[in-house]
């Protein structure tokens, strides 16, 4: 991608001089007022801008240049301005730095100071873009083992990110395979807990009659084949989190030794006759609706009110608009690695198959059909047949039809520019940044009336 500078200055031999400082390879515009800046601003998008402050129709003073900074650090904020001032300016200079400008350049010209200047301001622009990639490509959160790029699903991480470092009781709750134990763990790893120990035990995965001396250990002797004392998982989280997955799914008796916990943070084992004091953090998950079961007598409404400090709602992957195909470029990737086929990329039907896909199992769906199809898969590309799905190219068609999306962009920015301005095509075309005989021509493209008569009829 080339740079790009804009220059506005409204002395033309001034403009010249400056132009020619810069080698052919800077994309480079030309402005001399606020009008004509604001529209080579929209439709060059520069990475700098050199802005004279003594623009017309105040061009002995500053008013002008100050009220054109406020609009480019509106309009485009990763833009570097680089303020160019007369010699015995220096308090415009230092104002417009504390705007928002990030370096300034004084009068008279001098092109390898000037051009110094602008290489510093374009190296930093580029710094700062490079930077936004990488953390694009850390998939938007710097949570462990989760992939997410839909707004849904960073809502959830950031509300983890806040909730992690207070020692408050959490549940989080979503259907099976949405990542509730992957977030379990980051509620631990980001929390001032992290170098202490982390112990998870599936509720639902224990038989009843086994679950409570798994939790709260026992004592030497309580019971036949109790040949030792054992610490419960409860006990072994000592310090650190303890992590209570498909608690929905916890008997009802066990539920109200579990609150007891909670309120005293002691234990008692199984045949013991002292509590043993513990510090440790509870971290639930379930996938079934708690306050259903509430309502049905199979869970206490104040242990639920104990356990939901604050409460994480994983969605659905179906929920998560355009994560599937991100996590599926995701696990090939890892998943490629691990099984020594690093240069598989998805077919096209295999796109339109993951975007189209329900995914009933979530994650955990994904992850098992992403592993089969790269096994299955004969050549470098991975087919919709090897992941097991049925490629619906029209519903595909409706989520990544990229033409759709900048047609329909494109006409709802035209018709606002020309209600916005009245109907003047010159003024609605500096407002979008285009000429007048390019609005013209994405009026007739579009079929758009450019009268308000004509559009109200």
């Amino acid at each position: 991608m080339s740079k790009r500078l804009l220059i506005v200055e409204d002395d033309p031999g001034l403009q010249s001089q400056m132009r020619w400082c810069f080698s052919d390879d800077l994309e480079i515009a030309l402005a001399n007022d606020r009008e004509s800046a604001l529209a080579a601003l929209r439709r060059l998008e520069p990475d700098v801008v050199t802005l004279d402050l003594g623009l017309p129709p105040d061009p002995g003073g500053a008013s002008q240049g100050f009220a054109l900074l406020e609009d480019i650090l509106r309009l485009s904020p990763q833009t570097k301005v680089v303020v160019v001032t007369g010699r015995e300016d220096k308090e415009n200079a230092v104002k417009a730095i504390g705007m928002g400008a990030s370096d300034f350049y004084q009068k008279p010209l001098d092109a390898d100071i000037l051009t110094f200047v602008v290489n510093r301001a374009l190296r930093l622009s580029e710094l700062e873009r490079e930077n936004l990639e990488l953390s694009r490509d850390r998939n938007g959160t710097s949570i462990k083992g989760i992939v997410a790029a839909s707004p849904q699903m960073l809502t959830v991480c950031r509300t983890l990110e806040k909730v992690a470092p207070a020692d408050v009781t959490t549940l989080i709750t979503g259907e099976t395979g949405t990542g509730k134990e992957l977030l379990a763990r980051a509620v631990h790893d980001l929390s001032n807990r992290c170098d202490k120990p982390f112990a998870a035990i599936n509720c639902a995965a224990i038989p009843e009659n086994l679950l409570e001396s798994e939790l709260f250990g026992y004592e030497k002797g309580a019971f036949t084949g109790a040949t030792q004392s054992k610490k419960g998982k409860v006990e072994s989280a000592n310090g650190g989190t303890l992590f209570l997955d498909e608690i929905g799914d916890m008997p009802m008796a066990l539920q109200a030794k579990l609150l007891r916990f909670l309120q005293e943070r002691t234990v008692d084992r199984i045949g013991g006759v002292q509590p043993v004091p513990v510090d440790v953090r509870v971290v639930c998950a379930t996938h079934r609706d708690v306050k259903e079961l509430i309502s049905q007598g199979t869970f206490r409404e104040d242990l639920y009110y104990r356990i939901s400090e604050v409460t994480l709602d994983v969605p659905a992957l179906r929920d998560r608009g355009g994560d599937a195909l991100v996590i599926a470029q995701s696990l090939i990737k890892s998943l490629g690695k691990q099984m020594e086929r690093t240069h598989l990329t998805f077919s096209q039907d295999a796109i339109n198959a993951i975007n189209a896909h329900s995914w009933p199992g979530n994650v955990r769906e994904m992850i098992n059909k992403v592993k089969r199809a790269i096994i299955m898969a004969d050549g470098k590309k991975i087919t919709a047949a090897d992941l097991e799905l049925n490629g619906d190219e029209q519903s595909a068609e409706g989520l990544l039809n990229l033409r759709q999306v900048r047609e329909t962009a494109e006409r709802n920015a035209i018709n606002q520019a020309l209600y916005t301005s009245h109907y003047n095509m010159a003024q609605a075309a500096r407002l979008l940044g285009i000429t007048r005989p390019t609005l013209y021509n994405l009026t007739d493209k579009y079929k758009i009336e450019t009268s308000p008569e004509a559009s109200s009829v």
